[in-house]
This record gives structure tokens, C-alpha cells and sequence, in this order.
């Protein structure tokens, strides 16, 4: 589901809210998200899962098709572990 269709579905879903106004709820949530996870705080959503950032170390590589030795710089990554109800979930409907 991309998120213009999940603003189409939450605006059907609540007709009194005008679609713009789930539009700036949905991005708003987003954005409240992108900065905890930027402030490294991990997000709980009780029966969904959790997102949090790890970070990945440094390391050497090589060019597969050049061979040239390359470093690769350590970066944050960020990661979800589904709960325990959505795996249950899906694993009923699947």
C-alpha cells in the first residue's frame, strides 16, 4: 500500500474529515516518527511492531567488477520487528 492510497482509505473511512486534513495527519505522523527515529527512540505500536535504528560498522569491500578495494563507512540503518498480533494475524489470514 503506497500512502496516497492509505490517505484515500482513511478519508473514506472518516468522511467528516476533509481528505487534506487526513493528508496532514498522515504526513504529520510520518514526520513525528522520522524524528525519533532520528533521536534515536524507539517506536512502539502495541499489536503492529517496533521500529528502531541500528547502526551498521565500517567495513572493507571490493568492487566486484573492478576489483578495487573500497571502505565502506559505518551508517544507521533503520529496522521493524513485527508483533507478536500481526504475525498471529497473518499467519491466520495467509
Amino acid at each position: 500500500m503506497k500512502k496516497s492510497e492509505l490517505i484515500e482509505r482513511l478519508a473514506e473511512k472518516f468522511p467528516h474529515i476533509a481528505k487534506n486534513d487526513v493528508e496532514k495527519i498522515v504526513n504529520g505522523i510520518i514526520e513525528k516518527m522520522i524524528d525519533a527515529l532520528n533521536n534515536n527512540d524507539r517506536i512502539e505500536i502495541r499489536g503492529f511492531g517496533s521500529l528502531f535504528v541500528k547502526t551498521r560498522r565500517g567495513r572493507e569491500a571490493r568492487n566486484p567488477k573492478t576489483g578495487k578495494r573500497l571502505t565502506i563507512e559505518s551508517k544507521r540503518i533503520p529496522f521493524f520487528k513485527a508483533g507478536k498480533e500481526l504475525k498471529e494475524l497473518i499467519n491466520k489470514n495467509g
